[in-house]
């Protein structure tokens, strides 16, 4: 009997064919880079903005809202494809257009605390990337509460974007 020499990539094909996995998609690795650098789970991990960040539940959503001046309160929303409360139902395409144009798949525009206007200069390889990584995400159920209108009471902390003139009339740290 004859042993075959098979190749390390062979292998690993065989092994992952086995076992019901398959080879890690270079596309979604990109996209699991690019969504740690440009910090995509500073606004919509859990305990983030506490300085403990809910790994466990990572991109599920925020749980500290942007209070903007005459528009409201704005919680990161999930990230992760569950179908009832994250990005599930929506196609690559939709997330693309998204984070690229602020735009999401019913029309509305992101609040202005989601800076898609630097994200519009990310390459169309490079926007599919990340949206093939969070849809490549195990779906974690987690309904963020809001938006929240400028005559709603907040469920969440909100960290407060104040103008200039707003903040002068604060107190002054010692």
């Amino acid at each position: 009997m004859k042993l075959r020499t098979l190749g390390v990539v062979s292998m690993l094909a065989i092994l992952l064919a086995n076992h019901g996995a398959t080879a890690a998609d270079p596309q979604v690795e990109r996209g699991g880079y690019l969504v740690r650098v440009i910090g995509c789970g500073d606004c919509h991990t859990p305990g983030h903005f506490f300085g403990k960040p809910d790994m466990a539940r990572a991109l599920s959503g925020s749980d500290v809202g942007f209070g903007i001046p005459n528009l409201g309160v704005f919680v990161g929303p999930n990230l992760t494809p569950d179908n009832a409360t994250g990005l599930g139902k929506w196609t690559k395409e939709q997330i693309v257009t998204a984070i690229t144009k602020g735009q999401r798949p019913d029309g509305r525009e992101l609040a202005p605390v989601m800076p898609w206007r630097g994200f519009a200069s990310l390459t169309p390889d490079d926007a599919m990337a990340i949206a093939a990584y969070l849809k490549s995400l195990p779906p974690v159920a987690h309904q963020v509460p809001g938006p929240f209108g400028v005559t709603e009471t907040p469920t969440v902390f909100v960290m407060s974007i104040m103008s200039g003139p707003a903040y002068a009339g604060l107190p002054k740290p010692k």
